[in-house]
């Protein structure tokens, strides 16, 4: 597969990730609710829904975009320190910065959780 056809699918099923936790949040019929049924306004609904689905692009962007980045700089990284092992604690330094993108984006993803009510 390729790598577009790959991220497609990845964004796709944290799209159906975030849909989940939007719907996630309504009550069961089981459950006993002192709310009227029309408490929830649209609006709201349409926002959860919005902001799982950033949180889902959110995720795999940067789940991805680092991905990419790892592979790419840790394939020239180990291809210098063959040639010069010196620069190999040097050039793990790229791979973690390039690592921390997934982590900036999980961190974008929670605070956006956060948000939903």
């Amino acid at each position: 597969m390729s790598p577009r056809a790959w991220l497609l699918v990845v964004m796709a099923l944290n799209l159906l990730a975030g849909a989940g936790i939007a719907l996630a949040e309504t009550p069961s019929i089981e459950q006993k609710i002192e709310v009227p049924p029309a408490a929830r306004t649209m609006e709201q609904v349409y926002e959860t829904v919005a902001l799982a689905s950033a949180v889902a692009f959110v995720t795999a962007v940067s789940v991805v975009g680092a991905g990419i980045a790892v592979g790419r700089v840790g394939s020239a990284a180990l291809g210098a320190a063959a040639e010069k092992p010196e620069l190999l604690t040097k050039s793990i330094m790229f791979v973690a910065l390039a690592e921390g993108l997934a982590i900036l984006g999980f961190a974008v993803a929670m605070m956006l959780m956060s948000k939903m009510t």
